[in-house]
């Protein structure tokens, strides 16, 4: 069995794609996922399971589109990835509340920082499959759009690694 962590995208966000944690706790374990436990109201769910990161994707985005009507995206990644995530952080001596990390299921294009608009004061880095950002004066305020990680979803690496440690003691 292997640990996963999915992230889903724009759920229990400014009032939107409301979704209790109950509700996808119970979703995972309809999926045959094993020790399944959320972490914050906003689509983190932590799991074992035998299945492909694709099968898992692929079924986790199945039952969440039945249930909200409409698409749902979920990225996935294994115990071992978002400790790794976590360990790769390109801005360290940041606070974690500062740093995001934006989970894409693909390697984001090289060119990606510079495509970004609304850029006032904030530091992009590429990682493997992630897009880290460093917010020095928070995101409320924040104007910053980066194209290629629409598809994406952020967590900030706070998140990233209670995530991780959730995952790695499953």
């Amino acid at each position: 069995m292997t640990a996963f962590i999915a992230l889903l995208r724009a759920v229990n966000v400014g009032g939107t794609g409301k979704l209790p944690m109950t509700e996808l706790a119970a979703m995972c374990e309809a999926a045959g996922f094993a020790k399944v436990k959320t972490y914050i109201a906003s689509g983190n769910v932590v799991f074992e399971s035998a299945a492909s990161e694709a099968k898992v994707k692929a079924e986790l985005e199945r039952r969440l589109a039945d249930y909200a009507g409409k698409p749902v995206g979920v990225l996935v990644r294994t115990a071992a990835e978002m400790a790794a995530v976590r360990d790769a952080n390109p801005f360290p001596d940041a606070p974690g509340n500062r740093v995001t990390a934006t989970f894409l299921d693909a390697p984001p294009p090289a060119d990606a920082a510079e495509h970004a608009t609304g850029v006032q004061g904030e530091v992009i880095a590429l990682g493997l499959r992630e897009i880290y950002v460093r917010y020095d004066d928070g995101q409320a305020d924040s104007k910053l759009r980066i194209p290629a990680a629409k598809a994406g979803t952020a967590r900030n690496l706070n998140t990233v690694a209670k995530l991780a440690e959730m995952a790695a003691a499953l």
